[in-house]
C-alpha cells in the first residue's frame, strides 16, 4: 500500500495530552502516527505573538535540517479536525533512558553527566538536575541557542533507542529579545567542537537563500535578522554561552 499523502490525506484523531498548555492531540494518517496541535487551540501569551506557535514550530523544523542533525521530527502546516495547525511525525522514545533526570546530590555520576543547578525535593532531600555529557545533546543545547529556545523541559527530549535524541514542543521559539530558558546548561563555557561550528556556519548560510525565504512564511523579518545576529554572536564567540538578563535560565517546570 503506497505512503499515504502527509498534507492532503485525512488526519483522524485518536486521543489527547491533557498535560499539554495548548490543545495537542495525538492522531493518525493512514498508519502513520502524529501529534496535531491546531492553532485555534494555543493559549494567549503575553510575550509571544498570538496564534503564531505552530508556525515557529515548523520554522524549528527548518532549521533542524538546516544544520543536519535530525533534531526535530518532521514538521509540516495542514488542515485538521480543528483547522490548520502543525502536525508533527510521533515518535517512539525509548522508556529505559533519561537524557535529563534529577538525582540525589551525594549520587551524581562522577562521568557520562553534566550537574546543572541543586534544590530540595518535597521531602528536604537536596537533589541535583543533571543531563547527559553525549554529542547528540550538545548539538541540541546549540540549536536552542539559535533558535532562542524559551521551554527546553527535560520531557521535551526524546531519548531514542539507537542514542539519538530528538527535542520536541518548538512554539516558544525565535523571539527577538533573548529567551533562552533550558535544562541544558552543563556545558556553559566550553567550546564548540569543529561539528557544531559548521552546523552554525550551514544554518547562516541557508538564512541567506533557500531558508530564509522558507522562513519569511513562517516568522517576521525581525525575527529572522535577530536568528541571523544569533548565529553570528555565536560563531564568533565560539563557546556556550552563560545565562544573561534578569529572567530566569530555566524553563518551569523542570519536566
Amino acid at each position: 500500500m503506497p505512503a499515504p499523502d502527509l498534507v492532503t490525506a485525512e488526519l483522524t484523531l485518536t486521543g489527547r495530552i491533557t498535560t499539554a498548555s495548548n490543545a495537542t492531540f495525538l492522531g493518525s494518517i493512514g498508519d502513520v502516527a502524529v501529534v496535531y496541535k491546531p492553532i485555534a487551540g494555543e493559549t494567549p501569551l503575553w510575550d509571544f505573538p498570538h496564534r503564531t506557535l505552530a508556525l515557529r514550530e515548523v520554522a524549528a523544523y527548518l532549521v533542524s535540517q538546516a544544520f543536519g542533525w535530525d533534531i526535530v521530527p518532521r514538521t509540516w502546516l495542514r488542515d485538521g479536525p480543528m483547522g490548520e495547525g502543525m502536525v508533527q511525525l510521533w515518535q517512539d522514545q525509548d522508556p529505559a533512558q533519561n537524557a535529563v533526570d534529577l538525582v540525589e546530590t551525594d549520587h551524581v555520576p562522577e562521568t557520562g553527566w553534566k550537574p546543572v543547578l541543586e534544590g530540595q525535593d518535597a521531602n528536604g532531600r537536596m537533589v541535583t538536575l543533571v543531563h547527559e555529557d553525549s554529542p547528540a545533546l550538545r548539538r541540541m543545547a546549540v540549536f536552542d541557542v539559535v533558535v532562542n529556545n524559551a521551554d527546553r523541559k527535560g520531557d521535551h527530549i526524546l531519548a531514542m533507542t539507537d542514542g539519538h535524541r530528538h527535542g520536541v514542543d518548538h512554539g516558544l521559539t525565535f523571539h527577538r529579545d533573548h529567551k533562552l530558558r533550558t535544562v541544558l546548561w552543563g556545558w556553559l563555557g566550553d567550546p564548540l567542537t569543529a561539528e557544531e561550528l559548521d552546523g552554525i556556519d550551514r544554518v547562516s548560510e541557508g538564512l541567506r537563500g533557500g531558508l530564509g525565504r522558507n522562513l519569511a512564511d513562517l516568522l517576521s523579518a525581525e525575527e529572522i535578522a535577530s536568528l541571523a545576529a544569533r548565529c553570528a554572536r555565536l560563531r564568533l564567540a565560539g563557546r556556550f554561552p552563560a545565562p544573561s538578563g534578569e529572567m530566569s535560565a530555566v524553563p518551569w517546570p523542570l519536566f
